[in-house]
C-alpha cells in the first residue's frame, strides 16, 4: 500500500483577505473601511491540501516556504489540518510568498501576491520516492512558478509510471500569455485538468465552457470545468455532463475552487464515476464559502455526500471511508520528519 493518496505540489503562503470593499479602491492615501479582514492561509496548491485532508485523504505537500515566519505560519497551519509537512523544503534566502485579497460585495476579487520563493520552486523539491509512494499527484499554480513548471511533465511521467493519477489547476497566468508550448506538454501526462470558466476560456480560445473543455480534452485529458453558480461540467473527450452548483449562502468565496478540486480528486480516488465525482466536487466548493478564507468551512466527506445529493449516481461500496488508509485517523497526522532547506 502506498504511503499517501495524495501529493499537492505548489504555493503555500499566507493569505490577507480583507474586504467587503463596497466602492472603488481609491488612491491619494484615502484610507477606507471594511467589515472584516484576517490572516488565512493561502496558496491554490495548500488550500486544496487542506480540503483532501479533511475529507480524510493522505496527503503530503511539496513546495517551498521562507525561513520566516509567514513561512512559519504556513507549515505550522498545513499541519494542525493534517496534511504531511515533512517535504516542505525551507528555503534560506528568499522569502515566502505572500498574497492580499481584496474582496468585492458581488463576490468579486482583487489579488495582490509577491511571488517570494515560488520562482526558485522547481523539481528538487518534489523528491522522486514521494511521487511513486502516493496514488495521485495535483499540481496547481502553474504559471507563478516557471522552474517547476517546466519540468512538470517529467514530474507527472513517473507519477504514470508508478501508477498514479494525475491533476493539474493552472489557476490564472498573470502575466497573460498561457503559454501553449509550456503547457501542452504537461497537458499529454495530464488525466485531469481542473480550470474554472474563465482560465477554460483562457488556455483554449473558445467562450463558452461546454466548448472551452471540448477544445481542452482534445489535447489529453479529461476536463473538469468549475462554473461558479452555473455549476461545474466535466468533458472526457467523448461528450459533456453538468452539474449544478450547491445553494449556499456564501460568505467569502476564496478558496473554492481549490476545495472543489480537492473533493473531484478525493471522489475519483474512492472508485466515484466522473458525474458523481464532480456533483462531490461542486459541494465541496459551495460548501467552503460559509466563513472567511479558503479552510474553515471546507467539508467533511459524509457533508459533502449529503449536500451532492442527486448528483450521485450509486456511490460504490466503501466509498464512505478512506478506501486506502488503515486507519483514517492516521490521515490527519502530520509527519514530524526534518525539513529540508533548498537554495
Amino acid at each position: 500500500m502506498k504511503s499517501f493518496d495524495l501529493l499537492v505540489v505548489g504555493d503555500a503562503n499566507p493569505d490577507v483577505v480583507v474586504g467587503p470593499l463596497r466602492g472603488p479602491l481609491e488612491f491619494g492615501q484615502r484610507e477606507q473601511l471594511v467589515e472584516h479582514a484576517g490572516l488565512v492561509l493561502g496558496g491554490s496548491a495548500a488550500i486544496m491540501a487542506c480540503g483532501a485532508a479533511r475529507l480524510g485523504l493522505r496527503v503530503a505537500f511539496a513546495g517551498r516556504v521562507g525561513d520566516d515566519p509567514a513561512g512559519a505560519f504556513v507549515r505550522e497551519t498545513l499541519a494542525g489540518r493534517g496534511v504531511d509537512v515533512g517535504f516542505l523544503a525551507t528555503d534560506p534566502v528568499r522569502p515566502t510568498p505572500l498574497t492580499t485579497v481584496l474582496t468585492a460585495g458581488d463576490g468579486d476579487r482583487a489579488i495582490l501576491t509577491a511571488q517570494g520563493c515560488l520562482t526558485a520552486t522547481g523539481p528538487e523539491d518534489v523528491p522522486r520516492d514521494l511521487i511513486r509512494a502516493s496514488r495521485h499527484v495535483h499540481a496547481a499554480s502553474f504559471f507563478l512558478m516557471p522552474r517547476l513548471a517546466r519540468s512538470l511533465a517529467a514530474v507527472f511521467v513517473l507519477a504514470r509510471q508508478a501508477g498514479a493519477t494525475t491533476s493539474l489547476d493552472t489557476n490564472d497566468d498573470p502575466a497573460g500569455r498561457w503559454d501553449r508550448e509550456l503547457l501542452d506538454p504537461v497537458l499529454k501526462f495530464t488525466d485531469f485538468l481542473l480550470p474554472n470558466a474563465a482560465e477554460a476560456s483562457a488556455l483554449s480560445g473558445e467562450a463558452e465552457p461546454a466548448a472551452a473543455a471540448a477544445v481542452l480534452a482534445c489535447r489529453g485529458p479529461t476536463v473538469v470545468v468549475k462554473d461558479g453558480a452555473n455549476g461545474a461540467l466535466v468533458h472526457d473527450g467523448t461528450r459533456p455532463a453538468r452539474v449544478p452548483a450547491v445553494t449556499v449562502d456564501p460568505v467569502d468565496t476564496v478558496g473554492a475552487g481549490d476545495s472543489f478540486d480537492a473533493g473531484f480528486v478525493a471522489a475519483t480516488l474512492r472508485g466515484l464515476d466522473l458525474r458523481s465525482a464532480l456533483a462531490v466536487a461542486a459541494a465541496c466548493g459551495s460548501l467552503s464559502t460559509r466563513a472567511h478564507g479558503g479552510t474553515a468551512a471546507q467539508p467533511t466527506w459524509d457533508e459533502a455526500l449529503a449536500a451532492a445529493g442527486a448528483g450521485l449516481q450509486g456511490v460504490p461500496p466503501g466509498a464512505n471511508a478512506p478506501d486506502s488508509a488503515e486507519d483514517p485517523a492516521m490521515s490527519r497526522t502530520p509527519s514530524t520528519r526534518e525539513t529540508r532547506s533548498r537554495s
